[in-house]
């Protein structure tokens, strides 16, 4: 939206951040079957602007699992179409957010074994 701007358009680092910050948030749940929170960030990397009316999604890959903590790496692409232009997609920021996996209490907790299927 036009308030996540600055002056000149573009969608400030932040708002981007708070996004791929959800994005690989809701794929550490899922591999640590429960509440997770992030403690780090690393090699984080904005290679492109992203505007208003660009169309955003993140992609999530596992790179580090340890005995509490999760490390997710994030690709976030845009689709940009401008009137008259045929419609792009560009890679536009990655980075790597790491997770700890959380008891009820907010104590740490070890992630649950992966299930191999035979």
């Amino acid at each position: 939206m036009p308030a996540d701007t600055n002056a000149y358009g573009d969608i400030f680092g932040g708002w981007l951040l708070a996004q791929m910050d959800l994005a690989a948030g809701s794929y550490a749940i899922q591999r640590a079957h429960g509440r997770v929170a992030t403690v780090g960030l690393e090699a984080m990397s904005f290679h492109r602007p992203v505007y208003v009316g660009d169309q955003v999604s993140c992609y999530c890959r596992v790179v580090r699992v340890g005995n509490t903590s999760i490390s997710v790496d994030v690709e976030t692409w845009v689709r940009r179409y401008r009137e008259g232009a045929e419609i792009k997609s560009l890679k536009v920021t990655e980075g790597i957010f790491t997770f700890v996996a959380l008891n009820p209490d907010g104590s740490k907790r070890r992630l649950p074994a992966v299930e191999v299927e035979t």
